[in-house]
């Protein structure tokens, strides 16, 4: 079966002239190129497809590269392929044949529709027609997801070649989350997989900035990290992952997709996230990944 992206990039890795600080940006969700075969597959028209998007997200990090940050993002949508999952958390319901046996098909995302290949988008709504074949799979899995993930493991490896280290932040967008009876919903969501993925000192730093900026965050709840912050957050080799959430409302309209006045100005706040995390004495962090060792 020939890629859906034969033809374009599925995905694209955004290098500064000269990287200056062992900091990699990921944006694996906000793409938004559909394919029309992926399209055409689907039962949800076009805007309804768009609900699981992290839409922007790449936007709101786009200066990092100009700032000396390499940035990674996908181009096709989630809804298509989650980079985000195991290579293959796939629901059997999804398709004609039956899965081989090392597949993973029994997880608690797989349960909720949102494996490697989801089932559904927001509002549990099934996004396809009919089952899918394991040649469809195979050809969005080991196309573009192993790709894309060699791609990220490659940033990674020659920013710890280079400084000792690397610190990656896995860039989200959630949906506005409804407020507890005694406190306000967050606007941001920090997740180091509970204390696991990332040294403390840096998830401060960025817990300071975003409440400074007068926004309230959390830590790991309800978000705590996915695949991607568990697979490649291992402090003692050196990789400090962080995964960060936004809430929607603060930079969009959720039901339209269109960004609004808030953007700009969660734009800097990115900005000045990617100058402090740049400033931050990264030192510090090597040396504690040579002590370890």
């Amino acid at each position: 079966m020939q890629s859906d992206f034969a033809n374009r990039p599925a995905f694209e890795t955004i290098r500064p002239r000269r990287q200056l600080a062992p900091l990699v940006l990921n944006s694996a969700h906000s793409g938004c190129d559909y394919p029309a075969r992926f399209l055409a597959l689907s039962r949800l028209n076009e805007r309804t497809i768009r609900q699981s998007e992290d839409a922007f997200v790449d936007a709101l990090f786009a200066r990092a590269p100009h700032m000396g940050a390499p940035l990674l993002k996908a181009n096709f949508p989630r809804a298509y392929l989650d980079v985000n999952r195991e290579p293959y958390e796939l629901d059997p319901r999804m398709f004609r044949e039956p899965l081989p046996e090392h597949f993973n098909t029994s997880s608690p995302r797989i349960a909720a529709g949102l494996g490697t290949i989801a089932r559904i988008v927001s509002e549990n709504r099934p996004i396809y027609r009919e089952q899918l074949t394991l040649e469809d799979a195979a050809m969005r899995i080991e196309g573009i997801y192993r790709p894309y993930h060699r791609t990220l493991q490659q940033l990674l490896s020659e920013t710890v070649n280079r400084f000792g280290v690397a610190i990656l932040i896995d860039c989200h967008s959630m949906p506005r989350l409804s407020r507890g009876k005694d406190r306000s919903a967050p606007d941001i969501v920090l997740g180091d997989r509970y204390g696991t993925t990332c040294a403390p000192e840096l998830v401060d730093l960025v817990e300071t900035l975003m409440s400074a900026a007068g926004l309230t965050v959390a830590r790991n709840r309800p978000y705590a990290g996915g695949y991607i912050t568990r697979s490649y957050g291992r402090p003692q080799y050196g990789v400090h992952a962080l995964q960060i959430e936004i809430s929607r409302h603060l930079y969009m309209h959720e039901a339209t997709l269109m960004r609004h006045s808030g953007f700009d100005r969660l734009a800097a706040l990115a900005n000045g996230l990617v100058s402090a995390l740049m400033a931050f004495n990264h030192t510090t962090l090597a040396q504690a990944r040579a002590a370890a060792e």
